[in-house]
């Protein structure tokens, strides 16, 4: 059970359901905002923030997808890891590329580029000051300063907003899998995943 109360849509305020086009997603597209619906004004800065992040990234889908689930299991965010975004799976992630991510650094179908940007979610997520000149030397091995940039408020993203929503324990639309037993370390690289746009 959600541990902050899911607002029904007809308690949302009008602009935030415009702007999320909650009306026509499904429970689980509504996801986190149906909590962040309490304070309405911050929720609309958080979508034109994630909105940006989306509408102007440059990084490829694929990276930006397996980088989330990466962080998704450090963050035990249940949801996080149940879900798999349209845009991840037209640009080729399917299940067996998720394991891949057990074992990032020593997965066949992961690209050098990938596996550099993952890693730095990982330690981003476990040991943020263990980033140091190092990962960003290997970092610019494969990505522009911007793109440096845009990786690391995306990351940022990911780990703080999926903590957040794992304490929120949003677990009742999702697979049998991620209901399970809360003390248990769950993962992305399972059968039972959810599509969303």
């Amino acid at each position: 059970m959600s541990r902050i109360k899911k607002l029904e849509l007809d308690e949302w305020d009008q602009e935030l359901r415009e702007m999320t086009a909650a009306d026509s997603g499904t429970p689980l597209e509504q996801g986190v905002m149906r909590m962040f619906a309490h304070k309405p004004e911050i929720s609309k800065g958080l979508i034109n923030f994630a909105g940006a992040l989306k509408k102007h990234r440059s990084l490829p889908d694929r990276l930006v997808e397996l980088v989330r689930l990466r962080i998704a299991f450090h963050n035990q965010c249940r949801s996080c890891m149940a879900i798999r975004y349209e845009d991840g799976i037209n640009a080729g992630i399917d299940e067996d590329l998720v394991c891949s991510l057990e074992n990032p650094q020593e997965a066949k179908d992961l690209s050098d580029a990938e596996k550099v940007a993952i890693r730095y979610g990982e330690l981003f997520a476990t040991n943020h000051l263990a980033i140091d000149d190092t990962i960003y030397d290997n970092l610019r091995k494969h990505f522009s300063e911007e793109e440096i940039v845009e990786l690391s408020m995306t990351v940022a993203w990911f780990v703080g907003f999926g903590r957040l929503a794992a304490t929120y324990h949003m677990v009742e639309e999702l697979p049998e899998a991620f209901k399970d037993d809360e003390e248990k370390t769950l993962t992305p690289w399972n059968e039972e995943s959810i599509v969303v746009r």
